[in-house]
This record gives C-alpha cells, sequence and structure tokens, in this order.
C-alpha cells in the first residue's frame, strides 16, 4: 500500500514552526543523556526500548509480540529480544492467549507496572518544573491543542490506511 499524495501547496509559516517545534521535542525526548536522567531519577534501570515496550503495555491489555511490534512499529524481533530482557528483570510475564492456547501474550508484573509509574510520574514532575511559569489557562490550551493535534495526525493515518493503493 502506498501512501497518498502530499498536496502541492507550500506550506505555511506557522504548520514549518510547529514541525520544527515538534523536531525539538522528539529529539530531545529520545536523547539518551535525557533518558539515562530520567530513569536515574525514576530509580528505573531500563533501556529506551523497555520502557517505550512497558508504557505501550500499560495502557492496554495483555498482547502477543507480533501485535505488540506492530503498535510500536518494530520488529517482531525487537520485541522479542526486550521482552526477554524484561521476563529476566521481573517486568513481564508470559500468559497463555485465551482466545489460542498455543500462543500466548505479554502482560505486565507488578514490578512493570512499578516501574512504568515511576518513569511516568518522574517525567510529569519534570514537566511540571519545566512549565511552572506557565498559567493553568496555558496549560489547558496546550493540553487541548495538543490532544487536537493527536487525533487529528490519527485521523489522516487512518484515511491513509483505508485509502486503496494508487498505481503509476
Amino acid at each position: 500500500m502506498s501512501a497518498s499524495p502530499l498536496p502541492d501547496v507550500p506550506p505555511s509559516a506557522e504548520v514549518a514552526e510547529i514541525e520544527r517545534a515538534l523536531h525539538r521535542i522528539t529529539y530531545l525526548s529520545r536523547s539518551a543523556r535525557q533518558h539515562e536522567r530520567l530513569m536515574a531519577l525514576a530509580g528505573v534501570p531500563l533501556d529506551r526500548a523497555a520502557v517505550a515496550l512497558l508504557r505501550q503495555m500499560a495502557d492496554t491489555e495483555p498482547m502477543r509480540p507480533g501485535e505488540l511490534a506492530a503498535r510500536l512499529g518494530v520488529e517482531a524481533s525487537h520485541v522479542t529480544r526486550t521482552v526477554q530482557q524484561l521476563q529476566k528483570s521481573g517486568h513481564v510475564s508470559r500468559v497463555p492467549d485465551p482466545d489460542d492456547r498455543r500462543a500466548q501474550r505479554i502482560e505486565l508484573t507488578d514490578a512493570g507496572r512499578e516501574a512504568i509509574r515511576r518513569v511516568r510520574e518522574t517525567g510529569i514532575r519534570g514537566m511540571q518544573v519545566a512549565l511552572a511559569d506557565w498559567s493553568a489557562e496555558d496549560l489547558r490550551q496546550l493540553a487541548a491543542l495538543f490532544h487536537r493535534m493527536v487525533d487529528d495526525f490519527l485521523a489522516h493515518a487512518a484515511d491513509d490506511e483505508t485509502e486503496p493503493a494508487r498505481t503509476a
């Protein structure tokens, strides 16, 4: 399936600035130094792949490794390695899939739920400090606009997924 073509219209200066800001925040959130700092403050010695997997699982029911890989946008082999690491550290366990006893689902253990709770709490506290000078109204507006933007991105992505592939 190919993505639908983008309109041949120059982007507005505002959209270009939004893309630039998103790039900056994505770069910051993915930096190794920032991750190590967050893990140290949270007291959670996990790598970025493990944290991404735990974050995804914290918001869902137990799922098969292949489904988890699809949601994270990574190869199944990456999930397999990360799940093995998290199983050894006691953060996840494998349970039988009730729909197919031959298959397994991955679920968080109490230790996994506690680890992701600490990571999220530490991240929220750091954000609270960074945004301490913002008014409550500015924070409400930012949250509403972020959610609106994500919803629009998801709707656009869904449109691309349902559109039939085009041929040249």
